[in-house]
């Protein structure tokens, strides 16, 4: 068994793993890791001996930037699969999980480390076909972000409904004075406006296919685009081609008085070296019946590296280790807010002394709304990133006809099926 001394920081149970015999015999070989940079993974490797004195072995990090790092970890896991650990994240567990080149996470996360402390949306997110696959580095649902001067000024609550956000953004939209009522994705990928268009299709009752039959020409589909067109003529010029960026950046810089975006961004938004409105903001769910965009990138057991029962816990080791309570406790102290995924840690002193209340309360309440709003299937990709390519036209209006486009969407769903 894995020894263990409790200490207390800031009120809040730290749980510190101590070296033992019994890791000493799973883990032989320093561990070969492929990730891609994010300021926790570079925390980890500041701390290389307190995973040597835990384990008995070291590890590396090779680091790709996203679009590089899906390419080789594609590449790498179904031919050599030389690394122990891969980063993965929503858009390609299903792909890695049905030809088996990762194996189930829980049975080798060492029970230490609780498991059971991660937001349950991340946990969601992080499995596929009733297992769960990687232990999440980052990840988030959806908040409603309001610039709460804008809306006592003008004697408006948070909206609450779709319809409430809609009223909402129509009296503060005032262009002439440079503040736009919402921003919208509109740049096309399964990432971009696909991923903001898909909590009006689910949230309308939307469903991609019924068994292998596509079913998302339907009344929830039209509806989600026509929502989502109405909503782009409040967004500021620019986000009609552009991507979460845009959309983040008009939001931080005072333009823009609302937006459902990713929950990662208030660690952005609160930073007043890159948020104009740092201190201005309120956070809450989104408004119903929009379901919230879950999402996540977590750390996932290579099975062809590690071929047996022993290697593979010692994968899990790492993976506990590396998205311990402890961890997350450095990341928060270096204001590393997208990497934050326990709940402990939301809870925690040390938590509200440096984010408002408001977004732990945001945090908690908003799990309840999270959901998978994307096709679990390693298809899903293609067929997102085809669908952004029409609504992007929808949206700049090179094409009009929306049962059309869905039309020739379903068509493409077919074609890929029938090529499985």
């Amino acid at each position: 068994m894995l020894k263990t001394s409790i200490t207390t920081v800031g009120g809040l149970l730290m749980a510190t793993s101590l070296t033992t015999a019994a890791y000493a015999q799973v883990c032989t070989e320093d561990l070969k890791i492929l990730a891609q940079p994010r300021g926790s993974l570079t925390l980890l490797e500041d701390r290389v001996a307190e995973f040597e004195e835990i384990s008995g072995v070291s590890f590396k990090i090779d680091f790709l930037n996203e679009n590089d790092r899906r390419a080789k970890s594609r590449a790498e896991a179904s031919t050599t699969g030389r690394y122990n650990v891969y980063y993965i994240d929503e858009a390609n567990i299903a792909l890695f999980a049905e030809n088996e080149w990762i194996v189930p996470l829980r049975e080798h996360f060492p029970d230490e480390y609780n498991f059971e402390d991660f937001d349950p949306s991340r946990i969601t997110v992080g499995s596929y076909d009733g297992n769960v696959y990687f232990a999440p580095i980052q990840g988030g649902g959806d908040f409603l972000y309001y610039r709460k001067d804008l809306l006592e000024a003008a004697g408006i609550t948070p909206p609450t409904t779709l319809e409430e956000l809609k009223v909402a953004i129509a009296a503060l939209h005032d262009p002439a004075n440079n503040v736009y009522g919402f921003a919208l994705r509109g740049g096309r990928g399964s990432g971009a406006n696909v991923w903001r268009w898909m909590t009006y299709f689910r949230g309308f009752g939307g469903e991609w296919f019924d068994g292998d039959t596509p079913a998302f020409n339907s009344e929830a589909a039209i509806k989600a685009t026509e929502t989502y067109l109405e909503l782009f003529e409040y967004s500021p010029p620019g986000t009609s081609t552009g991507s979460w960026t845009e959309v983040t950046e008009a939001f931080n810089s005072g333009q823009v008085a609302l937006i459902v975006e990713s929950s990662p961004l208030a660690g952005l938004t609160e930073d007043p070296t890159s948020s104009a409105v740092a201190g201005m903001v309120g956070y809450t769910v989104p408004p119903s019946p929009l379901t919230g965009g879950g999402y996540g990138h977590g750390l996932a057991i290579g099975a062809r590296a590690n071929p047996d029962e022993a290697s593979r816990d010692c994968a899990g080791l790492f993976i506990g280790w590396a998205t311990s309570q402890d961890q997350e406790m450095q990341r928060l102290e270096q204001g590393i807010f997208g990497d934050l995924n326990r709940q402990s840690v939301f809870a925690s002193d040390e938590f509200s002394a440096k984010y408002s209340d408001n977004i732990a309360t945001a945090l908690e309440e908003t799990a309840d709304v999270t959901a998978v709003n994307f096709w679990p299937n390693a298809d899903w990709p293609d067929l997102g990133d085809r669908w952004g390519i029409i609504l992007e036209e929808l949206i700049v209006g090179s094409r009009t006809d929306i049962p059309a486009a869905l039309d020739e969407l379903e068509e493409y769903a077919n074609d890929l099926i029938a090529r499985r």
